[in-house]
């Protein structure tokens, strides 16, 4: 007689086929729903207007590398900022063209010339020659709006917060990318989070720090993922400023926005896997919430798409999607180019860490097709 049926202890029973798909949407509208529900029963204290204080001597630091098209459009906007005894700073990184005598004839207070390193070391440089309390950063490309680094470094009145980025538009938005869509879902997500806590995510267009709460980190690490969550467990407080505004070009098409997130994927997993972001340790706990929402669901979505196909509603859902993004190509109307900006995006993640396993990342970078 064949024995009795006996349960399979926890740990050895299969993960639930439709898990994977749950966890996706929970990632992509479950969590803003939380966070927009959790903002509206705790009611938080609005950012707008935060505690009024004298503004710190600021250091503005652009990093840039063969930017002779664009860096005296740079340096003209950055000076005509309002904002008093503002220091600009243009860290030239192993630059072939004429950046750094065209920095220095626009009006820059301080260039400097140096190996070539990656942007990182190249704001570090910019960091150690800085004057200012705070030092801001923002990307050769990016425009600043009027009263925009007012708006970022005012936060900087509460002695508890550490870091401060902006709202960065994207323009230019005449060809098929869709990013713009997706940048306006990001930043409703990164309002919700600050007003709850921090945020645990940046941009390099336009983001700030104290001086003291500056970190020096591994150059293939960009600053826009590892800066927020490595300050909070530091004890600072990370905060969006939405009115802190800047403008950058658009990369045109779908396709180029692929290769530009390939690219900075690269450089995110190996913040995700030796960078300290899987390490909980040190973080409040509604903030490692946070992380695993945002951050630890987002770079396994490729992975939890995959395994969702075991489920047959998945597969439902995933052949329309696929029928929809490969129709983009030939029929270029909004939901289709959504679709496929979808797919390539979530895939971008799953080659930028084949990438990285192969072949390691540069921490030099190039200038994204159109954005210039």
């Amino acid at each position: 007689m064949d024995a009795p049926f006996q349960r399979l202890p926890p740990y050895s029973r299969p993960v639930p086929r439709r898990l994977p798909l749950a966890l996706l949407a929970y990632a992509q509208v479950g969590y803003p729903l939380l966070l927009a529900a959790w903002a509206r029963l705790e009611r938080p204290p609005s950012l707008d207007e935060p505690p009024a204080g004298a503004l710190p001597s600021l250091s503005l630091i652009v990093a840039a590398h063969d930017e002779e098209r664009v860096i005296e459009g740079k340096v003209a906007d950055a000076l005509a900022q309002d904002y008093p005894g503002l220091e600009l700073i243009v860290a030239c990184d192993g630059c072939t063209d004429a950046t750094a005598e065209l920095a220095r004839r626009a009006g820059a207070h301080v260039v400097l010339d140096l190996p070539r390193g990656g942007k990182i070391r190249a704001q570090d440089a910019g960091v150690d020659a800085a004057r200012g309390e705070a030092v801001a950063f923002s990307d050769a490309n990016a425009l600043l709006e009027p009263g925009a680094l007012r708006e970022l470094v005012a936060p900087f009145a509460d002695p508890a917060v550490g870091y401060v980025c902006g709202q960065v538009s994207f323009v230019n938005e005449a060809g098929t990318n869709q990013e713009g869509l997706y940048w306006r879902y990001e930043m409703a997500l990164r309002g919700l989070e600050a007003r709850l806590g921090s945020v645990t995510g940046g941009n390099g267009a336009i983001y700030a720090t104290r001086r003291e709460a500056y970190l020096v980190v591994d150059p293939v690490m960009g600053h826009d993922l590892s800066f927020p969550f490595n300050l909070v467990r530091r004890g600072w407080r990370c905060l969006y400023r939405p009115r802190a505004r800047a403008t950058e070009k658009m990369v045109p098409s779908i396709e180029g926005e692929w290769a530009r997130k390939r690219r900075m994927m690269s450089h995110a997993w190996p913040i995700v896997v030796r960078g300290g972001l899987l390490d909980p340790r040190g973080w409040p706990p509604r903030y490692a919430l946070m992380i695993v929402s945002h951050r630890w669901l987002r770079y396994a979505g490729p992975f939890l798409h995959l395994l969702s196909l075991r489920s047959r509603l998945s597969l439902a859902l995933h052949v329309p999607l696929l029928a929809a993004a490969a129709a983009a190509a030939r029929v270029p109307l909004r939901p289709l180019l959504v679709a496929r900006y979808y797919v390539l995006t979530q895939a971008s993640i799953a080659f930028g860490l084949i990438d990285w396993l192969r072949h390691g990342t540069e921490a030099g970078w190039e200038q994204a097709e159109g954005t210039r």
